[in-house]
């Protein structure tokens, strides 16, 4: 029987698309929680879509549990993770009604003791340090006046980041104390209105409306500067082990916080031993990622992030070993792994479509594997559509000053 299996996204991203398609290639139901007008919907894998609905999360999330009835459940961004976790402790208090729903969570993502650390960034790397991984120095920063300490003891450059965020959004690299204490308290701030609109009007995403109107302020931390190159991991795994892993050196980025355009594998010891240390440290099941800098001087691989949940790689299938999908299908089925062959020889993995978007003349497309789903040609549409863009009518300032003039209390 075909495991069923519950992919939640909220953002506007076409990861889960292509993940959900490899499920179903190698023999899992796939259904979806996602907004109404998201990639997901644009593909033949997915048997049943469910609408993820920003203002009412939970209910969102719980209806689809209750109407797919899943094996288990895949988030593919932080705030569905989030959404997961706070339903596990909502039904954990209604003790028997609720424990089926918490074991479906526990099975899909692992131990509960690690849900308050896999998104607070401090805890998580100093966590990491105890096990012996190698993360640069990290600490929890609550106010301006310890943002001031950690300038004077660690300097600038230095990295900020917001629990709970991102696709890049809630960090900043700060070189100055001036520019650190700016950066503290635009991310540390509910999000803009204007870049709630613009996601709302032009990329009908709601996911920001709920911290927006909550007026909800991040949790804040400090992490020393790593000058180097940027590294991923994803691993899939089941309590507590890795079943299959892949690592890559990011080559080329949409911009300096944002998601990887070009990839080129590199199986680092250090990279796949920090990856399985943190997965048997916190008991993880599922996909989760992890982020590196590789430092310009060393080579060393620091740990300075997770993910947890599954990343843009995660559809890419690169042989035994590091094919994902079919070692997650055999550990949710108990049965043998079923791999295939690569997906491609080539090392370098130019990502669909952003290194075509980023630049359609890139020497990537040609010299990389370029990783387009030609099989799925109305995802195929969908990605390379003309996007609306802001007109000087809808700028972002004059959103602002309609926003907070008509509708938002002061605050």
């Amino acid at each position: 029987m075909r495991p069923t299996v519950l992919v939640i996204t909220t953002p506007q991203w076409l990861s889960m698309a292509r993940l959900s398609m490899t499920l179903a290639d190698v023999g899992c139901t796939v259904k979806a929680l996602c907004p109404a007008s998201h990639p997901l919907r644009k593909t033949s894998a997915v048997q049943e879509a469910y609408e993820y609905r920003a203002l009412v999360p939970i209910a969102s999330l719980l209806e689809a549990i209750e109407r797919s009835k899943p094996d288990i459940i895949i988030p593919g961004d932080d705030l569905a993770v989030q959404h997961l976790h706070q339903v596990y402790y909502r039904q954990l208090k209604n003790g028997e009604s609720g424990a089926d729903i918490c074991a479906l969570i526990e099975r899909s993502l692992g131990a509960p003791e690690s849900f308050p650390i896999v998104y607070a960034r401090s805890e998580f790397i100093n966590l990491a340090e105890q096990e012996g991984v190698r993360v640069p120095k990290t600490k929890a920063i609550a106010d301006i006046q310890e943002l001031k300490e950690w300038g004077s003891q660690m300097g600038y450059p230095s990295v900020l980041k917001a629990n709970g965020s991102w696709g890049g959004d809630g960090v900043r690299v700060v070189r100055s104390q001036r520019e650190a204490e700016h950066a503290f308290r635009r991310l540390q701030a509910p999000p803009m209105v204007a870049r709630v609109a613009k996601r709302v009007f032009v990329d009908g995403d709601t996911t920001l409306l709920g911290p927006l109107l909550s007026r909800h302020r991040s949790a804040m931390s400090a992490q020393a500067y790593i000058a180097g190159r940027e590294a991923t991991s994803l691993v899939v795994c089941w309590q507590g082990a890795v079943l299959a892993s892949l690592h890559f050196e990011v080559l080329c980025k949409q911009d300096a916080t944002g998601p990887a355009c070009v990839v080129r594998v590199k199986n680092d010891p250090d990279m796949i031993s920090a990856a399985g240390t943190m997965v048997r440290r916190l008991n993880l099941s599922g996909f989760v990622g992890f982020d590196f800098m590789l430092d310009n001087q060393t080579g060393n691989a620091y740990l300075i992030e997770i993910n947890p949940r599954a990343t843009q790689v995660a559809h890419l299938r690169l042989g035994p070993g590091h094919d994902l999908p079919a070692a997650f299908y055999s550990a949710i089925t108990s049965g043998t792994v079923r791999e295939t062959t690569k997906v491609t020889e080539n090392d370098t993995i130019a990502m669909f479509p952003q290194e075509l978007l980023r630049n359609p003349g890139s020497a990537f497309l040609r010299s990389g594997y370029h990783d387009v789903p030609w099989e799925q040609p109305g995802l195929l549409r969908d990605c390379l559509r003309p996007r609306r863009k802001w007109s000087g009518l809808f700028s972002p300032k004059k959103w602002n000053r309609f926003f907070s003039e008509a509708w938002l209390p002061k605050s």
